[in-house]
């Protein structure tokens, strides 16, 4: 697959939520482009995206709090999986992460998706199981 990876822009919030909607990524109170522009304004490089002939195919959200690197968000266009387009994004999540200085990197996955947990399974990534989330809002 061609595709061209950048920092996603304030510009670009309206696509990478359509990309979420198309791509059936489980839909949060923060998918809005207000949230979006917010991170971006925050952490200009926190949202990696591949672009495909002026396209957005994928996300990632790549954040680092100072502490410890997450990754939230990695989802590919429907029309654009099983090509490794997902594997290339987490890939540059993990290299900006690692550049920050993260030595510890963790991901929000939904457990009910099943494309979701297969992948990450893949990965070689240890799913943690001692751990409970908890979370406000």
């Amino acid at each position: 697959m061609d595709a061209t990876f950048r920092p996603g822009r304030a510009s670009d919030t309206d696509a990478v939520l359509a990309l979420w909607a198309r791509s059936g990524a489980e839909p949060s109170h923060t998918d809005t482009p207000h949230s979006l522009a917010a991170l971006v304004a925050h952490d200009a490089g926190a949202l990696i995206v591949a672009e495909s002939e002026g396209v957005l195919v994928g996300s990632v959200i790549a954040a680092w709090d100072g502490w410890r690197g997450s990754i939230y968000r990695l989802v590919v266009d429907p029309s654009q999986r099983r090509q490794g387009l997902a594997a290339q994004l987490l890939q540059r999540a993990e290299t900006r992460l690692s550049r920050a200085g993260a030595l510890r990197l963790q991901a929000v996955v939904v457990e009910s998706e099943p494309l979701a947990t297969g992948f990450w399974n893949a990965t070689g990534w240890e799913r943690q199981r001692e751990r409970l989330r908890f979370v406000r809002g």
